[in-house]
Order: structure tokens, then C-alpha cells, then sequence
């Protein structure tokens, strides 16, 4: 099937064969030829990256009256980024309709310059909603001659708070138009809002309800906690020519891993709320320009950010809402081509990766972290690839040939390769010498030890086991005290007052690590969690400046103490000293503040 087949006009199937658009996509299919001569409003469910913009947009386009220059077209999207790139396609839809004329209009910009240009008219409005409730609270933008309405993203813009805006601006809009929604994902306010405002809808679904995209593949590396950065600079590494967004819970998460990753050597930025406007724009204009590779991003920045070609997603952390990974991996593998969504994941998040399995119908394949061997060969394979395809200007490089071979004919062909590729990777090559190893995370073994039992190959069991509970501390159970206590070759012990009783386990550590150590980051080994303290390796060198950072420190209100453990100490025996000398001081403290208090009143105390 053709565009002139669904009813695509003369002037837009030219403009957009230009575009490099040759067969219509699923949803362009379903979606066209009911908006340009079906009743009914539509709800439409399709990944992003599935051809969206175009199967409303040409049709919009379309069904405008370009001799009256009022907005006839309202389209509504989440956020700025994915305003303006509605706005930039569907001017490039209209190439060849001159008199067409769409306005973007959306918070963080001189809300002056959008007036001016609405009073200069226009029939198609793209906006943000709250900037578009503004401009028609100051009576600038009038809706009345509207006739179509288009929600894109809408789950995002109700994931976002804006159902109150959307149902204003709805108040505004004719009864009789023509209305669509966009969604990846169904949720029951989506029901809500076509049921309320929509006229008779026609669901149209583009794969399964809340499904992943089809042709992205889903991997995901166990690792420790700890070990979480160091494996995603491995899947960078493994990747050459890798342009990802790499997704972090928290603001602060993210700032943290792209700041590490610019140390780190890598083309990287962060985008998250605590940015203004301006350097949230700066930060995608690079990414779009491919000045920077890897995009660090929370959710709520990321909403709405429409990149082509990206070629990984990478979830730093899982998020809470299957609906949230769904729109994370839909931003890869879009317009037909494939893509990956990575999942670096720690033992304790294995339940809500199997819950998103569940949810998309996709299974996750299991990838060990690449080795550095590995990432070495790749990227020693990649830029011979490179080498081997680039062009060269003969005329160009004939006036400088003779001298360039003067200086370096005494070298063999193998000579120079061998050069060249030292040159190249003269960092990676250093860095994976002595790479830290990464703990391959085996979940076999409790398999295993199902099938010994069942034939009575139990290990540790009956009364050796229980006579070992027994005698050993509890805090120590698991292995030997005195192995614990030993630090890896290279390595320093380092003990802390906290562990998982207080809620504190690796992550809480390489975060207080981060935020209190100054000057060069500290590489942390081998971490003990126990329930009132914990033990973890860093390098020799960096151990005294840990102990000296971590004084003063407090986790969730607990003073925190650190020092160089002694493997002879029993730190099981330390902890609860200290805190039982903690309660005579806060006891003592307390008896002093009420002396001052018997002193300043005038009652009389027995």
C-alpha cells in the first residue's frame, strides 16, 4: 500500500517521498484514512519511534482550510522537546503548502514572542499544556474553530499531573471535532478521558496492549551493587560506536554518573530537573548533534524526548512502574530499525525484572559484563573497520605523502599498525591492565543444591551445621572472622559503624563514598554487610583519606565511625559498646539540659 492509496494528497506525498518516507507503517495504515473520512474519534496505542507523527500529522495537515487564518488544529504533547519536534515535522509535511503556518507553544520561552506570532496567525497549535492554559487566559488564543484535537504521549502527560489542564483546555475546544489520543501504555485515566470527552472511539492497537517494542531486544547483567558503574562503562566500552540514554532514579544519581563518566573520559552529559530550561536545551542540542554519546537522564527529564537512531537504553536502575520500562525502551528500535534495552541489576531487583517480563511478554536474555579481553578486541576490530572504509583525497594528501614517509618509511607495515592502534587506545589499554574484576552474580547455584538434596547430598547440614550457629557470633555467621577481616592483595579492610539493620547496604556506602571523598574517586572492593557494622576494601593508598572523610558523616541520624580494621578486633563486641556509650551520653546530655532548666524556673524539683 502507498500514501496516494490511504488518501494522501499530491503536495504532502511529495514532500515527504523527500523525507525518505516510501510505505506507510502499521499505524499510518489504521490511522489516516479514518482521520480523513471516518466518524468517530480514535485511541490509538503504538510505541514511540512506530511512525506517530506522521499518521496524525498528515492528515491534520490535510483537513486544514489554509484561507482561514485562525488555529483549527490543536495538538498537545508532555514536554518542550517533543513540542518542538511535532512542530519542526509537520513543517516539513508542509513544504509544499506555503500558506500553512504551525506555532509551538510551550513553558521556558519568552511567552511574548509566542503572542506576537499567534496574533500573526496561525492554523496548526503544538503545546504544552500549561503555557497553552496561559495564552488563553490572556485571551491570546482562542480555540473555538478547532476541529481536531490530538493528545500525544497522553499517558506521559497523566503520568506528568496535567489531567486537570488537559480537562480545561478541552473545555475550551468545540463539541463536534474530531479528537485522537496517542498512548504507549492503557492506563484506566486514558478510559476515563475518552469516555468523558470522546465520540464513539475506535481503539486501534499497533502489537499488544503495554507491550515492549518488537524489535528491541532486552538484555540484562547481574552484578553486585557496587559494581554497577564499572559494568556500564563495560557495555560502553563493548559498544564503539554506542549513542544511548542511560536512565538513573534520582536527580542526584544522575549528576553523579555522568559527572564520573566525563572524568571517566566519556562523551557524556546529564539531563534532570535541577537544570534550568536553557541548560536543558544546551544538554540536547549536543546529544542530538552527537557531540556527546551517552545521555544521562532521570524520567521526568527524559519524558517526551524524541532522538532518532539511538542504539541502546540503558536502565541504571529499574524502575517501579512496568509502564515507566516500557517507555524507556521504546526510545530505542524506533521506525523500523532494532535497538537494545540493557538492565544492569543487582540480585535484590531479579523479582521486578521477572514482573516486567511478565507485563511486555518479552524475556530478558542474560549477558555476562564483557570481559576486557573482549572490549579490547571489539574496539581494536572497530577502528580497523574504520580505517579501512574511511575515504581519502588523493590530491589532497599527495603534497604532504612524501615527507609523512620520510619520517616514518624505517617502520614495517606491522610496525606502523601496531603504532596507529597504541595511539588510538592508549587509555583503554591502560585502564583494562589492571581492571578491577566484576563479580559474576550465579544463579545456578540454588538450582544445584535443589537437585543434591533431593538425592541427599545436602552440604553443611544436620548437626555440624547447627553446632557451627551455635558457637559463632552472630553478626560473623557466613565464614571465617579472621578471612573477612583480610583485605584483597593491593587492598585495604576499612571498618563502619552502620549496616543492614540501620538500612545501609552497598549502594548507601558507594553514595556516602561519592559525596564525602574529595579529589580522585575511590575504587571500593570486596563489601561485608552485617547487621550493626560493615567491612569493605578500597586501595592502600586511598584508605586513610576514607577514614578521614567518613568522620562527622551521619546516616539516617546515626553519627557514623570508621576506621582501618583490626583483624583481631570483634567488632560484633565494638558496636554494641558504642552504643551503649552513645546512650550514656545522650542520658548525660539530657541530665545536663534539665539542671539548666531547674536554674532558669522558679519551681522547686524534689
Amino acid at each position: 500500500m502507498t500514501f496516494e492509496e490511504l488518501g494522501v494528497s499530491e503536495p504532502l506525498c511529495r514532500a515527504i517521498a523527500e523525507l525518505g518516507f516510501e510505505n506507510p507503517m502499521p499505524v499510518q495504515e489504521k490511522v489516516i484514512p479514518h482521520l480523513l473520512d471516518k466518524e468517530g474519534d480514535v485511541v490509538a496505542l503504538a510505541q514511540t519511534g512506530t511512525g506517530k507523527t506522521a499518521a496524525f500529522g498528515l492528515p491534520v495537515i490535510q483537513r486544514i482550510n489554509t484561507d482561514n487564518n485562525v488555529p483549527q488544529a490543536l495538538i498537545l504533547s508532555p514536554t518542550r522537546e517533543l513540542c518542538l519536534q511535532i512542530a519542526s515535522d509537520l513543517a516539513d509535511f508542509s513544504k509544499y503548502i506555503p500558506a500553512l503556518k504551525v506555532i509551538p507553544v510551550y513553558g521556558g520561552s519568552s511567552i511574548q514572542s509566542q503572542i506576537r506570532s499567534l496574533k500573526e496567525g496561525a492554523q496548526i497549535i503544538v503545546a504544552t499544556p500549561g503555557r497553552l492554559i496561559d495564552l488563553i487566559n490572556r485571551g491570546v488564543v482562542k480555540l473555538e474553530n478547532v476541529h481536531t484535537v490530538i493528545l500525544d504521549e497522553a499517558d506521559e502527560m497523566l503520568n506528568m499531573g496535567f489531567l486537570d489542564s488537559i480537562n480545561e483546555i478541552l473545555g475550551h475546544v468545540p463539541d463536534d471535532r474530531k479528537m485522537l489520543m496517542f498512548s504507549a501504555t492503557m492506563p484506566p485515566e486514558i478510559g476515563k478521558i475518552a469516555q468523558t470527552y470522546m465520540h464513539d472511539p475506535v481503539e486501534f492497537v499497533i502489537g499488544t496492549r503495554n507491550e515492549g517494542a518488537a524489535n528491541v531486544r532486552h538484555i540484562y547483567y547481574m552484578v553486585n551493587a557496587r559494581d554497577k558503574y564499572l559494568a556500564l562503562k563495560r557495555i560502553a566500552d563493548n559498544n564503539p560506536s554506542i549513542y544511548a540514554i542511560v536512565f538513573c532514579r534520582t536527580k542526584r544519581e544522575t549528576q553523579e554518573v555522568a559527572d564520573n563518566l566525563i572524568h571517566d573520559g566519556y562523551n557524556a552529559d546529564a539531563l534532570h530537573g535541577d537544570l534550568s530550561q536553557q541548560q536543558r536545551d544546551i544538554v540536547m542540542k549536543k546529544f542530538r548533534d552527537r557531540v556527546i554519546s551517552i545521555l544521562v537522564a532521570t524520567d521526568v527529564a527524559a519524558r517526551g524526548l524524541d532522538v532518532d537512531d539511538l542504539t541502546h537504553v540503558i536502565n541504571y536502575g529499574l524502575p517501579d512502574d512496568t509502564a515507566v520500562y516500557t517507555h524507556r525502551s521504546g526510545r530505542t528500535g524506533r521506525a523500523g530499525k532494532t535497538g537494545v534495552s540493557v538492565a544492569i541489576i543487582h540480585s535484590r531487583e531479579k523479582g521486578k525484572l521477572r514482573d516486567i517480563e511478565r507485563k511486555i511478554g518479552k524475556q530478558f536474555e542474560r549477558k555476562e559484563v564483557p570481559t576486557p579481553e573482549h572490549i579490547i578486541e571489539k574496539q581494536l576490530y572497530s577502528l580497523a573497520d574504520r580505517i579501512e572504509r574511511v575515504e581519502v583525497d588523493d590530491n589532497e594528501m599527495e603534497k604532504y605523502l612524501p615527507g609523512v614517509l620520510k619520517k616514518l618509511g624505517w617502520l614495517t607495515s606491522e610496525d606502523l599498525v601496531k603504532r596507529v592502534l597504541s595511539l588510538e587506545f592508549k587509555r583503554l589499554l591502560e585502564y583494562y591492565k589492571d581492571a578491577p574484576k566484576i563479580d559474576f552474580i550465579d544463579e545456578k547455584p540454588k538450582r544445584e543444591r535443589r537437585e543434591r538434596e533431593k538425592f541427599g547430598e545436602k552440604e553443611r547440614t544436620g548437626e555440624k551445621q547447627k553446632e557451627r550457629r551455635t558457637k559463632e557470633p552472630r553478626d560473623n555467621r557466613g565464614g571465617d572472622d579472621k578471612d573477612r577481616r583480610t583485605a584483597s592483595k593491593g587492598m585495604e579492610r576499612v571498618y563502619i559503624n552502620t549496616g543492614k539493620r540501620d538500612g545501609f547496604f552497598a549502594g548507601n556506602l558507594i553514595d556516602m563514598l561519592n559525596s564525602v571523598v574529595q579529589g580522585k574517586r575511590v575504587d571500593v572492593g570486596r563489601i561485608d554487610l552485617f547487621p550493626s557494622y560493615s567491612l569493605f576494601d578500597v586501595k592502600k593508598s586511598d584508605a586513610k583519606r576514607v577514614v578521614a572523610s567518613l568522620k562527622g558523616c551521619e546516616f539516617m541520624g546515626k553519627r557514623v565511625y570508621s576506621e582501618i580494621a583490626d583483624p583481631e578486633k570483634d567488632y560484633t563486641k565494638a558496636s554494641q559498646r558504642r552504643s551503649k556509650f552513645k546512650e550514656a551520653e545522650e542520658l548525660a546530655d539530657a541530665y545536663d539540659a534539665f539542671e539548666i532548666f531547674k536554674k532558669k524556673s522558679k519551681k522547686k524539683f524534689k
